[in-house]
């Protein structure tokens, strides 16, 4: 019986067509100075939570169904009394994505995610940190096909956060669109 190793599909069209074009476009020397994905990081904020424990418990679920990796709840750092808010309560939901779930949960928001928000004309290319990192705001969590919309009680956002080893936000940039980000603009070259 031959074992086959698994690869995400992501995973394939990056070392096969990715690095390539980001080569001949950057003109770099070699396949190790070509930028990668490193992690996705997912993070949402619970409204309300100092007010119901619960409501963070049903993020972490949502955020570890959505993502295929277990979530933990985060904690405030201080204390707020405006918003009777004491230090270590939870008061949100993080997931951390490396390797094939990383590329699994990317091929899945592209394909599907994005493409079911309502009014969709692709992703702002304006939210890149200047150090190669992009964060996309999600507004609701149904455009997820894991999430099942009769069991939510309160449609709530997140912010997904793309980490690469890009040095510059062109370098990031011409990543995620050759990985098949939907953009808005799409920069024409030679203007």
């Amino acid at each position: 019986m031959s074992t086959v190793k698994y690869t995400p599909r992501l995973a394939d069209k990056y070392k096969n067509e990715v690095v390539p074009a980001l080569m001949k476009k950057f003109a770099y020397k070699s396949i190790m100075q070509a930028p990668k994905l490193e992690k996705i990081c997912v993070n949402r904020g619970v409204n309300g939570a100092v007010a119901d424990k619960k409501m963070v418990d049903v993020a972490v679920e949502e955020l570890s169904n959505i993502t295929g990796q277990k979530a933990v709840a985060t904690l405030s750092k201080k204390d707020i009394s405006n918003f009777k808010l004491r230090k270590g309560m939870p008061i949100g939901a993080r997931v951390t994505l490396r390797g094939e779930k990383m590329y699994e949960f990317l091929d899945r928001l592209i394909s599907v995610s994005l493409p079911r928000v309502r009014d969709f004309k692709g992703i702002s290319d304006k939210a890149f940190d200047g150090r190669g990192n992009y964060t996309l705001g999600i507004t609701e969590q149904i455009i997820f096909p894991e999430i099942d919309i009769d069991k939510v009680s309160k449609i709530t956002g997140m912010d997904i956060t793309f980490v690469t080893s890009a040095t510059s936000n062109e370098e990031a940039y011409e990543l995620l669109k050759e990985m098949g980000m939907p953009f808005k603009n799409i920069k024409k070259d030679n203007q």
